[in-house]
């Protein structure tokens, strides 16, 4: 990845839908080529998905998740990204092993989701974080 695939990250980061040729214009080549890249970048598993952020109105929180020493946790974050109201799974270093971003529609959801974690046999222990107020960079 050089120095022109992270400008076009940083573009389509901010509006996924940005055209390729207006991202073109903004770096300075061809559509083909920004094109080109991002098929490329898309292939290789650089980019994951293109997504969209809302403003639901709903509560949104990090759900911070430690899990036992022995415990894979790649399969454990797996699981959790089929939860319907979680946005972003994130494996973490530090005292917490798993964050999860999720979405919910009152504070009700988000106790329902801690519950959830906290009943895997393989989770020791949440923490919560409400997000008040979100910024895109």
């Amino acid at each position: 990845m050089d120095d022109l695939d992270r400008q076009i990250l940083s573009i389509l980061r901010r509006d996924a839908r940005t055209p390729y040729t207006e991202i073109a214009d903004e770096i300075g080549t061809s559509e083909g080529t920004v094109r080109n890249r991002v098929d490329r970048l898309t292939s290789e598993g650089i980019i994951e998905r293109f997504t969209v952020t809302t403003q639901t109105g709903n509560v949104k929180a990090m759900i911070e998740v430690s899990v036992d020493m022995n415990v894979t946790t790649s399969e454990v974050s797996e699981r959790m990204a089929d939860w319907e109201e979680v946005d972003f799974v994130w494996q973490v270093s530090g005292e917490d092993d798993i964050v999860l971003v999720v979405d919910c529609v009152d504070t009700q959801a988000v106790n329902d989701l801690i519950s959830q974690a906290r009943e895997l046999e393989e989770v020791k222990g949440t923490k919560t974080r409400l997000i008040l107020d979100e910024r895109l960079g």
